[in-house]
């Protein structure tokens, strides 16, 4: 069984009146409502670069939460850490920084 499209067949499709109430449904539902697909889309792209940037910060967050626990356990790396990033120094010491 051939089915062969003719001029005459193509006409009689897009003139018939499901046809067209499909169609425009479609269009409708594609661009206009207030949840197309579109509209969709977006959100989903929304949420996926929204879920990157939980994991992101549930890493940064261990991440913290490690360097706290390792500075409170130790008191040579809370020294160290004061001495970096507090430029913290001892009575007797003298601190030079150099800028490139």
């Amino acid at each position: 069984m051939k089915f062969t499209f003719s001029k005459e067949r193509i006409t009689k499709l897009i003139v018939n009146k499901y046809f067209i109430v499909i169609v425009v449904f479609g269009v409708f539902v594609t661009f206009f409502d207030e949840h197309s697909l579109i509209s969709r889309w977006q959100g989903r792209q929304k949420i996926k670069e929204m879920e990157q940037e939980v994991k992101y910060y549930q890493n940064e967050i261990q991440t913290s939460k490690n360097k706290m626990n390792e500075l409170q356990s130790n008191d040579d790396n809370l020294e160290k850490f004061a001495r970096e990033h507090y430029l913290m120094k001892r009575k007797d010491e003298d601190i030079y920084i150099i800028k490139e």
